[in-house]
């Protein structure tokens, strides 16, 4: 298609599509409108369900993403991340700034890595494991959001190391749906969603594990109250 007296062909295609949906032309056409005219009467949310109910949910969509998933409270969180790390046989771990200290009291024998913004990726691939908060997560569909903050770090320390342990607090940083989630996350700022290790398939149907990220994805529910 080329250019016309009116615009481009680009206003042109856009002209036809908006005339195939009914939308206005003129003055008062253009994206503004064409958002307004969307409707927004969607679910926020599936079901109707406590506290406890999001958190099992999210449990078994993170369990069907094959993320491990693990349940404690405040008092236990620093031992089952000591136990993640031992099992895993982690010898160093990456620690992003902002991560609670406390929750990193009874490790012993792994060597504890500040998380470095300059650390290039060879750096990190000889990094066991990483330890990190979350922005939130969401229970309908089984993910895990990172948006950088200090308990996370910079996106890198959670790409490379093969082994993640996410800690996530429960309920305050579990919500049902990504409508509820949207709210709550900047979007200025650098968000990863994670549902369950990374993988992929070839065009055998071959699942390949770790190509995009960590091959094993350990997530610790701690429960509070």
């Amino acid at each position: 298609m080329t250019g016309n007296s009116s615009g481009t062909s680009r206003d042109e295609i856009l002209r036809r599509v908006r005339g195939a949906l009914g939308r206005p032309e003129g003055p008062a056409a253009g994206p503004a409108a064409d958002a307004a005219a969307l409707a927004r009467d969607y679910l926020s949310v599936h079901a109707e369900r406590n506290a406890r109910q999001s958190a099992d949910l999210l449990a078994d969509n993170l369990a069907d993403y094959r993320a491990a998933v693990h349940r404690t409270d405040a008092a236990g969180l620093p031992g089952t991340i000591a136990r993640l790390l031992t099992e895993h046989g982690s010898r160093r771990a990456v620690v992003p700034p902002g991560l609670p200290p406390e929750w990193l009291s009874r490790v012993t024998g792994v060597e504890l890595v500040p998380a470095a913004r300059e650390a290039s990726a060879r750096e990190l691939d000889a990094v066991d494991s990483v330890v990190t908060g979350c922005a939130l997560a969401i229970a309908e569909t089984g993910t895990i959001v990172l948006d950088g903050s200090p308990d996370q770090g910079h996106r890198r320390i959670t790409l490379v190391p093969d082994h993640h342990i996410c800690v996530v607090l429960a309920p305050d940083q579990v919500v049902d749906s990504v409508p509820q989630a949207m709210p709550r996350l900047d979007a200025t700022r650098p968000l990863t969603w994670i549902s369950g290790p990374s993988a992929t398939s070839d065009i055998e149907l071959d699942r390949v594990e770790g190509v995009h990220g960590p091959r094993t994805l350990e997530v610790v529910l701690v429960a509070s109250g």
